[in-house]
């Protein structure tokens, strides 16, 4: 009895501890490359890369976006800093003026031997939702990745985002400007930061979240990190059993 209580401590274990690898999907460009949930894709919107979920009603909840472009006046981590450190005014599709809130301010990140800054604000690219930014700039390239989620739903979706920034790397070589035939660029006149990316985020993304479970559609169930995580639980609460079973 002990040692089958220990069999399934190991076998749910491993597969918490393994999920994210086995069901992760890589994701490579001109310039980047990074691991994502299998479930997700990316598409090429004119210069700009969209990654969302496949399942329709999940991939209105959160979206991740790329851009890259030539390096110009504007860019250096000091400027971006203080782009990251600000509240930014922009405008929604209805027209409405919209204000950012700076939920923490630029961290300097080394990810697989890349400095990055790492920000976040709340209503900058799209109402009602959390975006966190990552920047960083190799050699003539400027690189910006924004993580967003609607502001209920952010929890839910921060673990896998992390997960993602964590497989972030830069591959840009130093002729990818006279190469562009492999990947599309912005233009070295162009800005980089907070408010920059909000017109290649998606049309349907949730205005209200409801409940706070996927849209009201998905219980408790539906989330496979909740789920996982009980299963850990059951685990350990088998095995307990089993040792005092054992005992006795």
């Amino acid at each position: 009895m002990i040692r089958l209580g220990a069999n399934f401590l190991t076998v749910f274990i491993c597969l918490g501890l393994f999920s994210f690898n086995a069901q992760s999907r890589t994701f490579k460009n001109a310039y980047i490359s990074f691991e994502m949930q299998d479930n997700w894709k990316c598409n090429l919107e004119q210069t700009e890369w969209v990654c969302r979920a496949e399942d329709p009603q999940e991939a209105k909840e959160a979206v991740i976006i790329l851009t890259a472009k030539e390096k110009g006046p504007t860019d250096s981590f000091s400027l971006y800093e203080s782009h990251l450190n600000s509240p930014i005014n922009t405008v929604t599709r209805s027209g409405a003026a919209m204000t950012s809130i700076v939920k923490y301010k630029a961290q300097n990140v080394k990810i697989n031997d890349q400095p990055w800054l790492d920000g976040l604000h709340q209503d900058s690219e799209v109402q009602n939702y959390f975006t966190r930014y990552m920047a960083t700039i190799k050699d003539q390239i400027a690189i910006l990745v924004t993580f967003s989620a609607h502001n209920k739903l952010y929890a839910k979706h921060s673990g896998n985002f992390e997960k993602t920034i964590r497989t972030l790397r830069v591959i840009a070589t130093k002729d990818l400007l006279n190469r562009p035939d492999i990947g599309p660029l912005r233009g070295s006149g162009e800005v980089l930061g907070p408010g920059s990316v909000g017109g290649a985020a998606p049309s349907d993304l949730l205005v209200d979240a409801g409940d706070g479970t996927a849209g009201g559609k998905k219980g408790l169930f539906g989330n496979k990190a909740v789920l996982g995580g009980g299963l850990i639980a059951l685990a350990v609460l088998l095995y307990i059993i089993s040792k005092v079973m054992g005992k006795k």
